[in-house]
């Protein structure tokens, strides 16, 4: 008998081209398909995730789907799939899904994180799991703009050139800016998000935090519907898919 599993995993993005499968390099979905693949002594499984992540992008919560004849209890899943997978990727738990259940299109919302570390002083150890910005920032300013990007919006200015959907209007639920010590953490959560539309808004975030930017420029930026209007695209490795919501 063949079943649905619905998935939530995470991974360490540090040493991965990406999620999604290339021909050279080594990808999540790669892995998690090997790992599958000896488990189901040789017969290929493929998943469904809810979106990709690029390379060095983390997931604390990333959800994928695949269907199995295998007669496991759920609950000993991630002992089993996690022992044959490499240490920057696990299995945290396995829920069984209804036979329409789709991991990418019925994704309700997605909450992502974003790290920097904003200490004048590198720290070597979480270099590849926050961004170093040394900077003095007004957070208030930044706070402000922020919110100013809630709300549904077209954000052609807050996407990469390269992105191919027509169709750039998300809503934003939630943008709030976290302090603690010398970090500085971004959670956002959406319906969804265009190619690199978080580290587009986090560098524009910053800039404004720098004054090179104000809070009263966001509406004419999101007006604009051009790329060339916003900040920076501020790298991978601070990113993080937190969580993903579905409607159950």
């Amino acid at each position: 008998m063949t079943v649905k599993l619905k998935c939530t995993i995470s991974y360490d993005g540090s040493e991965f081209s990406g999620f999604q499968l290339q021909p050279y390099g080594r990808t999540v979905q790669g892995e998690i398909e090997k790992a599958l693949r000896k488990l189901h002594k040789g017969t290929e499984i493929k998943i469904i995730a809810s979106g990709r992540t690029d390379a060095g992008v983390h997931a604390a919560g990333q959800v994928i789907h695949f269907e199995t004849n295998l007669a496991i209890p759920n609950q000993k899943w991630p002992a089993a799939l996690n022992s044959l997978l490499p240490e920057d990727i696990a299995l945290l738990n396995v829920q069984p899904a209804p036979e329409d259940f789709h991991a990418r299109f019925q994704v309700k919302k997605k909450e992502y994180r974003y790290h920097v570390s904003l200490s004048p002083v590198r720290n070597v150890y979480n270099r590849k799991y926050a961004f170093s910005y040394p900077y003095q920032l007004d957070i208030d300013s930044m706070r402000k703009a922020a919110a100013l990007m809630e709300g549904t919006h077209d954000f052609t200015s807050f996407c990469s050139i390269k992105t191919a959907v027509e169709n750039r209007i998300r809503t934003i639920y939630s943008f709030q800016l976290v302090e603690e010590g010398s970090m500085l953490y971004f959670h956002v959560t959406g319906s969804g998000f265009l190619y690199n539309m978080v580290r587009i808004m986090v560098g524009t975030l910053l800039e404004v935090g720098r004054k090179k930017i104000f809070p009263e420029d966001i509406p004419r930026i999101l007006e604009a519907r051009n790329r060339a209007e916003s900040g920076r695209t501020v790298p991978g490795h601070g990113l993080y898919l937190w969580k993903v919501s579905y409607d159950n």
